[in-house]
């Protein structure tokens, strides 16, 4: 099943595993990244290139770049890595042991810098009780926000994605009224149903992806994590360029008018990093523009 469809069309599974490499022995990637090729199946296994590891191999990939910085009242924190592996799957033990699989086939060209372990909370709801990713495109739709078309080959059928680790303030966000709940969302918890008197901060309004000139949809698969950190979302955002991404969070972190999104009353981002997730072939996944 080619990515567009199996990454897209499947509903999320119940947990995930992100892990986030450095570069380390340039020279001994080309045999690394052959050894996990046959892994990576483009829906339990997503393979994520980041702009270090490319330049590494003295390649281009055209429209990836790494996460930028935005220079903004609100810290996005850089993080970017050379390679994300976005693991995917029902069973939390299976993902584990194949993170430590994945580890090893990677040494010595790269090395584990960070590992994210993600669960889906009440069938899509973030740990604030809200349903996540209430807009998201879908079918066909979905395909067209998310994947790359009519390029060249090696490019055609790829997506580019965007990791954020968000971290909540639980307790605060809970000890608030309902009401205000709800407006820094732009939902009401009750009934997910979009506030017409929501402040111009609530999150819907920041983000309603119509809204944008050109329009700026994208294709979230975020999920709950927790760990010694604390707690939160994974976003994931997939789109054909990290252009519909980027917009939302320069609206959200006051750049456009200088309203900040009332997400950052109680959540703020300890992580950004910025993939291109190649093409999946009959053959596997297509890194022609890396490897050939």
């Amino acid at each position: 099943m080619p990515f567009q469809q199996g990454l897209l069309a499947t509903p999320v599974p119940a947990h995930a595993r992100h892990l986030f490499f450095s570069l380390q022995s340039p020279e001994a990637l080309p045999a690394a990244l052959d050894a996990l090729l046959p892994q990576v199946d483009g829906q339990q296994l997503v393979l994520g290139i980041g702009a270090p590891l490319v330049k590494a191999l003295g390649r281009e990939v055209p429209g990836l770049r790494a996460f930028p910085q935005l220079g903004a009242a609100v810290e996005n924190p850089s993080t970017q890595h050379a390679l994300w592996l976005w693991l995917r799957g029902n069973e939390r033990g299976e993902l584990l042991l194949q993170a430590q699989a994945l580890e090893k086939l990677l040494a010595p060209a790269l090395s584990l810098a960070d590992s994210v372990d993600g669960f889906l909370h009440r069938g899509g709801h973030d740990l604030t009780g809200y349903e996540d990713g209430t807009e998201n495109p879908v079918d066909q739709d979905a395909v067209d926000a998310a994947i790359v078309v009519g390029q060249a080959p090696g490019l055609a059928g790829s997506s580019f994605a965007a990791f954020q680790l968000w971290k909540h303030d639980l307790a605060y966000f809970k000890s608030l009224p309902q009401q205000d709940q709800d407006n820094i969302i732009g939902r009401r918890l009750s009934d997910n149903e979009e506030l017409d008197d929501a402040p111009e901060s609530a999150h819907v309004k920041r983000t309603a992806q119509e809204s944008f000139e050109p329009e700026a949809f994208m294709v979230r698969r975020s999920v709950a994590w927790a760990d010694s950190r604390g707690a939160g979302l994974a976003f994931v955002a997939l789109g054909h360029s990290f252009e519909a991404f980027e917009v939302q969070l320069r609206r959200m972190s006051g750049l456009e008018d200088g309203i900040i999104d009332g997400l950052y009353r109680f959540s703020r981002p300890l992580t950004g990093g910025f993939y291109w997730c190649p093409p999946m072939g009959e053959v596997g996944v297509d890194l022609r523009l890396l490897l050939a």
